[in-house]
């Protein structure tokens, strides 16, 4: 037993119940999120030969295939956009949040020894994916703002308007979609290890369905009986914002708009919630 006086500066106790969010507890440890996001940048490339150079040759060779395949043996339309900046618009979105929604939906199975030994913010470990794919994301835009200058000089017709300035705003529809729906399975997989192998399978189907390699408007003008079914994505009024805002060309709906938001903040909500109760019992179900 501990002496009378002796008084403890810090007591561990279990969750009262999923709705304690206690964010106050994610800014005390916020060094060891900078730490989780230095880690995640130095080892991800460790030992191999180009290192982060993979982060601009990844989206050029993606923007090539999707050129020759899409593009070119397909024929698929861009809107009059050039087909590798129209490409490299969606890829560069697209990459941010798969990625996210892939490394964050394994968050409790590759951190289950630290788990076990160290106490900290679990939620820290998804958090750190997502910003640092984040900033992996805006090493990659700065190709396409190379691209977009070449283009724009050659004078194609690319303009930026307005809601160029919405750009935040998708980013953080992106990053709630991405952590949401990662840490919910990541939070289901506890269990059910098969997920992780539907996951990829999910992730491809779900590129299809978003206009990433196509223009919404060419499901308005051959296969209008899907268009409801691309609507209803949330990652559609993303894409379509974004090159609305900077190419000028595709389509714009603030209800669409705002339908993602908000359906990207009950996601990221929800994953939290269930993350905060999986939490609780996760060392006895692995």
């Amino acid at each position: 037993m501990p002496p009378p006086d002796e008084s403890w500066t810090m007591i561990i106790k279990p969750r009262a119940n999923a709705f304690s969010l206690n964010l106050k507890e994610l800014w005390q440890y916020r060094d060891l999120l900078e730490m989780y996001i230095k880690r995640d940048i130095v080892t991800f490339y460790k030992q191999t030969i180009l290192g982060p150079i993979w982060f601009f040759i990844q989206p050029v060779f993606t923007t090539i295939v999707f050129m020759f395949v899409f593009g070119g043996l397909a024929g698929i339309p861009t809107d009059g956009i050039p087909q590798s900046l129209f490409y490299l618009s969606g890829i560069t979105l697209w990459n941010y949040f798969s990625e996210s929604l892939t490394r964050t939906s394994d968050t409790f199975i590759s951190n289950q020894a630290i788990f076990g030994k160290v106490y900290f913010p679990r939620l820290i470990a998804p958090l750190s994916v997502t910003i640092t794919g984040l900033i992996k994301m805006f090493i990659q835009l700065g190709i396409f703002v190379i691209v977009y200058i070449w283009f724009a000089l050659k004078g194609s017709p690319v303009a930026p308007n307005a809601y160029a300035f919405l750009f935040p705003v998708l980013i953080l529809i992106l990053a709630g979609l991405g952590l949401g729906f990662g840490i919910i399975i990541s939070s289901m997989t506890t269990k059910y290890r098969d997920l992780k192998f539907l996951l990829a399978f999910a992730v491809q189907l779900w590129m299809y369905a978003t206009p990433v390699i196509y223009p919404l408007s060419v499901m308005k003008g051959h296969y209008e009986k899907y268009l409801w079914l691309i609507r209803a994505n949330p990652l559609t009024a993303v894409m379509e914002t974004f090159k609305y805002g900077f190419l000028g060309q595709g389509t714009f709906s603030w209800f669409a708009l705002g339908y993602s938001f908000v359906f990207a903040m009950v996601v990221m909500l929800l994953g939290i919630l269930i993350f905060n109760k999986v939490e609780r019992s996760f060392m006895d179900v692995v």
